[in-house]
């Protein structure tokens, strides 16, 4: 008979038996590197999505200002006062921020449904509102007592107002919704009325370089181009997708930069409209907002993919993604005038 080689394994079983029910089972383990080939990528990819994660999370959040019953549906930024906000919701309430306490410091309810836009004047003395029950109200920046929160004046529309924006210097304002139209606060009716033959306008936005020009967004997928000195509209951009917001770079006056369906940024020159300058990728869903900072040199998006990301002008991807766990998706954004800090308004 042939020698046969027996290896026996003797453990003490005292070694692995848990003292009580609550403690973990102890397994032996071999770390041997040559039984663990994939121990090295495997710990490169986890090391690799815990610093995405470190900087996708919460990394640069300061905090949030509570209070309104219902989403957010628009943003507005004192033009001389860092500290003040103005925000509308879905269900016609507003309220004005202190930024430096985080603490509301007024709201009141001004208009039956959605509050489309909140736009402050040049001096920052008035502000104006526009929401679904037709009307463009203009109201105190600040008031003396709460009990004084009525309208210093009200425009009746002929149809839903959903977008304003007020001229740098002039003391007039633009609407969208119909028709975009110009208005004076001294009077009922709109000065002028520009007219293309689209269903309906839903973003509109005034040029504070070049202060006399204005552009707005259809819901035929269409941009177009306004001149006040002028009786009718410009110029006009058809896109493949519906573009949901504009904004216009405050230190280049003819380039402005578009949020589109198609979930997409796109950078135009006023002077070239057949192609865009270029183009921001990068969300995974319906870009909602965008906003410039003061600088010129970029610009933030918030997106119903529930991610504010920020891109460089002149770049196709986005520099920074800002998400939260409690984060839902976003309406609005805008950036702060001292270039430090970004805002968001978000769906509930």
């Amino acid at each position: 008979m042939s020698n046969i080689k027996i290896k026996v394994i003797s453990r003490n079983p005292e070694d692995y038996l848990r003292a009580t029910k609550r403690d973990i089972h102890k397994l032996p383990r071999n770390y041997d590197p040559s039984l663990h080939p994939l121990e090295a990528p495997r710990e490169y990819v986890r090391a690799l999505n815990a610093v995405k994660l470190e900087r996708v999370f919460a990394k640069p959040f300061i905090g949030n200002l509570d209070g309104h019953r219902d989403g957010v549906s628009s943003l507005a930024k004192h033009p001389s006062r860092l500290a003040v906000l103005a925000s509308g919701a879905f269900d016609g309430e507003i309220r004005i921020w202190d930024l430096a306490v985080r603490k509301c410091t007024r709201n009141f309810v001004a208009h039956e449904g959605w509050v489309r836009s909140l736009c402050y004047t040049p001096k920052g003395d008035t502000f104006t509102s526009v929401g679904d029950d037709k009307t463009i109200k203009s109201w105190k920046a600040e008031v003396e007592s709460p009990d004084d929160e009525e309208p210093i004046n009200t425009l009746l529309s002929m149809s839903v107002v959903t977008g304003v924006t007020h001229h740098r210097i002039k003391p007039i304002f633009a609407t969208c919704g119909e028709h975009c139209q110009l208005w004076e606060n001294t009077r009922n009716e709109p000065v002028k009325v520009f007219k293309w033959g689209v269903d309906s306008l839903h973003h509109v936005s005034f040029n504070q370089v070049e202060d006399n020009l204005l552009a707005s967004c259809a819901s035929d997928r269409s941009i177009i181009l306004y001149d006040c000195r002028e009786s009718g509209p410009l110029r006009k951009v058809v896109m493949e997708l519906r573009p949901n917001a504009l904004a216009w770079n405050p230190m280049e006056a003819f380039i402005f930069t578009v949020a589109n369906e198609d979930y997409n940024l796109y950078t135009f020159d006023v002077r070239k409209l057949n192609h865009p300058v270029n183009i921001h990728q990068d969300h995974t869903s319906a870009v909602i907002d965008v906003d410039y900072a003061p600088t010129g040199r970029e610009f933030v998006s918030g997106s119903y993919d529930k991610t504010v990301r920020i891109f460089e002008t002149l770049k196709g991807h986005s520099r920074d993604v800002y998400h939260t766990k409690r984060m839902q998706r976003l309406t609005c954004v805008k950036w702060s005038l001292d270039n430090k800090y970004i805002l968001s308004g978000l769906m509930k």
